[in-house]
């Protein structure tokens, strides 16, 4: 299983951050090959939330389930997301882990906040050696990374730089 974190300050106060990111309305905006991401069920955010999430790839169009599998409030969100069949009706523990991201909120100071950004992935695949996988998630991971900052900010009205953890 391959693992990517990445680390930045983020100009905005934890609470703003979390908010943000926590309303999965603003997903496709921020998170990286996300066409399209709707709640399954009654709950829209907080642990045990359900997303379709539609992929794109070119014009290749996957859908995924993604779970919230760790939350707290004003700290930490986490995803496990779920390959699905076409054509099958989705559910929360349905199709194989493809892998899991989880964003976590640390306050630096007034104003400021820490964001860690995780991923873990599988990197043995009979389509693609490890070396091309793993490249392929690190620029996922910083491309989301950099997205989500920026929106943030401009959520919050600020900006800052990001940096390597």
């Amino acid at each position: 299983m391959g693992h990517i974190r990445y680390a930045s300050d983020v100009g905005a106060p934890v609470e703003v951050a979390f908010t943000y990111t926590d309303n999965y309305l603003f997903v496709p905006d921020w998170m990286f090959a996300i066409a399209a991401f709707e709640p399954l069920g009654d709950a829209g955010h907080g642990p045990g939330a359900v997303y379709t999430a539609t992929l794109q790839a070119g014009i290749w169009h996957p859908t995924v389930t993604c779970e919230i599998t760790e939350y707290r409030n004003n700290a930490v969100i986490g995803y496990t997301v779920r390959g699905r069949r076409p054509g099958k009706a989705a559910s929360a523990r349905s199709g194989r882990p493809l892998a899991t991201v989880t964003l976590r909120f640390d306050p630096l100071g007034p104003g400021s906040s820490m964001l860690t950004f995780e991923a873990g992935y599988p990197t043995r695949s009979n389509r693609m050696p490890a070396a091309v996988t793993d490249s392929i998630a690190r620029t996922a991971v910083r491309r989301t990374e950099q997205r989500l900052r920026r929106q943030i900010e401009d959520f919050h009205g600020t900006d800052l730089v990001g940096r390597i953890a």
